[in-house]
């Protein structure tokens, strides 16, 4: 049986897969790569064939639907939730190994971490893994790695559009079953490169705010993508 498969919703990502690809080549005889695409402009399916990766297309753009059509379709026992602009470490497998051979109950997140040297990304990070770490808060861009049926026995992710992990992670039982790896992932700057980080952390922290008082994902998305 297949052990972990690696889940990345992608739209218009085929500048990105290349470099993730060569991070997740090492799990070649021990799992698969499966892409979700929402319509792609670009060539992120052809890319996606090249190296192998099992191609779903999702009818909408919807990153939650994205996500649950990728874990519903998946044959590994462990699964690994991944943006596409993600880079991970050269010995990442090996020093998850321990992870998917133990407890199956927890659900682990890697270490916050950005792809770039500016040192006001720094503090961003301390933030992330703060709230990460202490308050049980991890957001997708951190990676999930999580166990098929611990998955689906938590409902998995819902399809809506956007706020898809902070929902999920709200719905679980017991957040003392989120643990925080010390291996890193790292991640891409783009979304903070237009803007001023903080402010843009403050957008989305009110995005988050609006949501959870109920306010609709649809009205909430329109404006996410503005931004």
């Amino acid at each position: 049986m297949t052990k972990i498969s690696i889940i990345i919703p992608t739209i218009n990502e085929a500048n990105n897969l290349p470099l993730l690809f060569s991070d997740l080549s090492i799990i070649q005889k021990v799992g698969e790569i499966i892409i979700v695409d929402c319509g792609s402009k670009d060539k992120t399916i052809d890319v996606a064939n090249i190296y192998g990766a099992k191609v779903y297309k999702s009818k909408e753009r919807n990153r939650g639907l994205q996500l649950d059509l990728g874990a519903k379709n998946s044959k590994g026992e462990w699964l690994i939730f991944l943006h596409a602009d993600t880079r991970l470490t050269n010995d990442w497998f090996i020093k998850i190994k321990s992870v998917i051979k133990g407890d199956k109950n927890f659900i682990y997140n890697f270490k916050f971490k950005i792809n770039n040297n500016k040192k006001i990304y720094r503090i961003l990070e301390i933030l992330v893994n703060f709230r990460s770490r202490y308050l049980k808060q991890p957001y997708g861009d951190q990676g999930l790695i999580i166990h098929k049926s611990i998955y689906f026995e938590n409902n998995g992710f819902k399809k809506i559009p956007l706020m898809e992990d902070v929902d999920f992670f709200r719905r679980l039982k017991n957040k003392e079953d989120l643990k925080q790896l010390s291996l890193p992932i790292f991640t891409s700057s783009r979304k903070w490169e237009r803007t001023n980080i903080f402010l843009q952390a403050l957008k989305n922290w009110n995005f988050r705010r609006r949501w959870l008082k109920g306010e609709s994902t649809k009205s909430i998305y329109s404006e996410y993508y503005k931004k």
